[in-house]
Parts: structure tokens; C-alpha cells; sequence
């Protein structure tokens, strides 16, 4: 299989790196965007960058003209998603819900009215969503979702909370995975809504993260009047819609991932040329050299495990679950790199950032705290685990999954 861009393609990336060097901002610093304290700079920031994408031709590459998209091909798409992850992640990840699953699951399952009212205002940069499925008692388990909708006089009557919530501090809009049937089974009686964040009897609470940013939240919902137009697919649908959502989070995952930990590799070669333990270089240790090799292979292997599920959607498939070993070669390899910078690092490794003593500004310090999070969000990774086994290998259920189940 060949990954090489074809000439046509290798002339467009260069014509948008070209591009978007001209149009980021004057005094872009990616430090300054690190931690999401400053969140609603950040989304400004995030917003003017695809607003000003969406005028250049530069956003929903892939979709239809109809929907305000350019009608070009998927490849294209990744080709930008590449090189804004390789060159200003930051900016990029208000949007990483709102790409990675909203604008894609619209597009899969919406009614022709969703995306006309949607798609638009989500690639210029209008809309950012979060995603409502986590809660107190449903985090991997999203069959266990208990926040109530009751249907009444055209509107969903909501109730419930939800965690976790990626951006919803700065999020226009919410896909939301709520209980419309309490008697049918558990995958059964789930339902599928685009919520208005601005509603009323909506309450978002942030939570402190041992980074100390605020990323996620906790989402209050205590009556609050969701049209019945905002029901994506069918009632009782919720649950074939929520995976097809998460296979998008997954596959396009990959491909970005791969670009970032490409990024920060090329930083960590860096540092361990100018970090010295013992005297030398710590790019001169046998040891650490074998570190570096390992963060390397390992991130390779992400990132053509990523081309590969990204050549089964230039054929025109949905992502699979396969998607689950994404998450995984993501998110274990992430805390193995980010604990062998500071290895390197030696005494200097208990150094944060904003001191003139930290190495790169304490950006090994922010990503090895943060990195704690990864084999939990978007799934753990034993429930990875039991995807690949059950759904990829076709494994019969271990006992105590089985159990659980009945």
C-alpha cells in the first residue's frame, strides 16, 4: 500500500502550508494556549482560525457543496487536519468534538433540514459542540445512561447530568445521549439530541484537573425544552449512533494524534540534545537513545495504523471498531514518552513551567500530568480490550463481561 501523496496532492499541502503561515495570528505562541485557564481566548482564537478556513475554501473540505462544503476528497481534508495538528494544535483543539464527531455524525444520520441548519455554521466557525454521553454512573458503560428525556408537546423535557464534558464551558452546542425509553433494555431505550447550550436550566460546573486547567466539566440539566426537530435519527436509536460517533472520535484520533506525537518527538530529540546528565548529552546515553528509539517505533506504528483505517474511508466504509486499537497505540505509548522525557530530564523533571529553570518551559511536566488521562477518556482501555477482543478477533465474552451483561 502506498501512503505517498500523489503530485496533486503534494502541491495542494504545500499551497496551504504556504496559507495558513500567512494567517496565523502575529503573535501566535502555542505556550500560551497550553493550559485552558484562558479558555474563552482560546476559543476565539479557534474560531477566527476556521472562520477564516471556511473563506478560503480550507474547511469541510470532503462534504457536499449543499452543506457549504468543497466537494473535494477526503485526502484533502487530512492533508490540512495534518498540517494545523503539526503546526498549531492548539488552536485546534476546540474543535476536536466538534470535527472529530458532531459535523460527521450529522452528516451519517441527519435529516436534510439538521443539515442544512448545522453543517454550515459548524465549518465557518459559528458552532462549537461538545459531546453529552459520559455520567456519574456511565462512563465507558454508555449503555448505562440514566439522563431522562420525556417527550411532551414538541419538546424533549431533559433531566439529568452528565461528566466529563470536553469544552462545554465554551460549546455552542451538545450532542447528547439521553434515556427516552426507562422499560426497554439498556441499549434499547436511548435517544439521540443536538442541544442548544444556551437553553434554559442548563448549568456547567468545571472541574480542576491535576493540570490545574479546566478542560471538562460537569453538565447540569434540570428541565430544560429540547425541540423535538433536534432528535437525531430515530427514537430508540441512540445507541447504534453513538458508536458510529465514537468510530469517527477514534479513526480521525488517530491520524491527529500521530501528527502531535510526531511534533513532540522532534521536541524530545531537542531536548535530549541539550539536556546533559552526567556530564553529556543525554542523547549520548545508550539507555535513553533506546528510549527515543521506542517513542519513535511507537508513534510510527500509530501513525500507519491510522492511514490504514483512513484508506478503508477513502473507499467509502465507516469506521470500524478497529478504531479501539488506535485508542489504545495512542494513549498507553503517551504516558510511556511523556515519563521518559522526564526521565531525561533527571532533578530538572520536578520543575514546572513559568520558572526560568524549567526545561522547555515545564511542557513535559503539563503532558505527563495530562497524559494520566488518556486510557480513560474516550473509553478505558480494558473496554478497549474487550472491543478488539469481541468485535475485531471475535473472542467469545469473558465471564465476568457475560455476567455483567445479564
Amino acid at each position: 500500500m502506498d501512503f505517498r501523496f500523489t503530485p496533486e496532492q503534494e502541491a495542494f499541502r504545500e499551497e496551504f502550508i504556504s496559507w495558513l503561515e500567512e494567517n496565523l495570528p502575529d503573535d501566535w505562541d502555542p505556550s500560551r494556549y497550553r493550559n485552558y485557564d484562558s479558555s474563552e481566548e482560546l476559543a476565539r482564537a479557534h474560531k477566527d482560525l476556521q472562520r477564516r478556513l471556511f473563506e478560503a475554501g480550507y474547511a469541510g473540505l470532503h462534504y457536499p457543496k449543499e452543506y457549504d462544503g468543497q466537494g473535494r476528497t477526503l485526502m484533502e481534508e487530512v492533508i490540512v487536519l495534518q498540517t494545523i495538528t503539526s503546526t498549531c494544535a492548539e488552536l485546534r483543539m476546540p474543535g476536536v468534538i466538534t470535527f472529530g464527531m458532531a459535523a460527521p455524525v450529522i452528516l451519517i444520520c441527519g435529516s436534510e433540514e439538521q443539515k442544512r441548519e448545522f453543517l454550515p455554521k459548524t465549518l465557518d466557525g459559528t458552532h462549537i459542540w461538545c459531546q453529552g454521553f459520559s455520567e456519574p454512573n456511565a462512563g465507558s458503560d454508555v449503555a448505562n445512561v440514566s439522563t431522562r428525556a420525556v417527550k411532551k408537546n414538541g419538546h424533549y423535557i431533559v433531566n439529568g447530568q452528565k461528566t466529563w464534558t470536553s469544552f462545554a464551558h465554551i460549546a455552542d452546542y451538545c450532542i447528547l445521549l439521553v434515556r427516552t425509553d426507562p422499560d426497554a433494555k439498556k441499549h434499547k431505550g436511548l435517544s439521540y439530541l443536538l442541544m442548544d447550550m444556551k437553553l434554559p436550566g442548563i448549568e456547567v460546573r468545571p472541574i480542576t484537573q491535576i493540570t490545574g486547567e479546566q478542560e471538562f466539566n460537569e453538565l447540569y440539566m434540570e428541565d430544560v425544552r429540547v425541540p423535538a426537530a433536534m432528535l437525531l435519527g430515530k427514537e430508540g436509536d441512540g445507541w447504534r449512533i453513538a458508536i458510529t460517533t465514537l468510530m469517527f472520535e477514534r479513526v480521525i484520533g488517530d491520524v491527529t494524534m500521530a501528527a502531535v506525537y510526531q511534533r513532540n518527538i522532534e521536541r524530545m530529540i531537542q531536548m535530549a540534545s541539550q539536556s546533559k546528565r552526567s556530564g553529556k548529552a543525554v542523547i549520548e546515553d545508550p539507555i535513553f537513545r533506546q528510549q527515543l528509539a521506542q517513542a519513535y517505533i511507537e508513534v510510527m506504528v500509530l501513525k500507519y495504523h491510522g492511514l490504514r483505517n483512513l484508506s478503508q474511508q477513502l473507499q467509502g466504509d465507516i469506521p470500524g471498531p478497529e478504531g479501539s486499537i488506535g485508542k489504545l497505540l495512542w494513549s498507553e505509548p503517551n504516558q510511556r514518552i511523556t515519563e521518559a522525557a522526564l526521565g531525561m530530564q533527571g532533578p530538572g523533571s520536578q520543575i514546572m513551567g513559568g520558572s526560568p529553570w524549567s526545561v522547555q518551559d515545564g511542557f513535559w511536566q503539563f503532558s505527563f500530568l495530562r497524559s494520566k488521562g488518556s486510557t480513560i477518556e474516550a473509553g478505558t482501555s480494558e473496554i478497549q480490550r474487550n472491543i478488539i477482543g469481541e468485535r475485531v478477533l471475535g473472542l467469545p465474552k469473558d465471564i465476568s463481561r457475560a455476567v455483567r451483561i445479564q
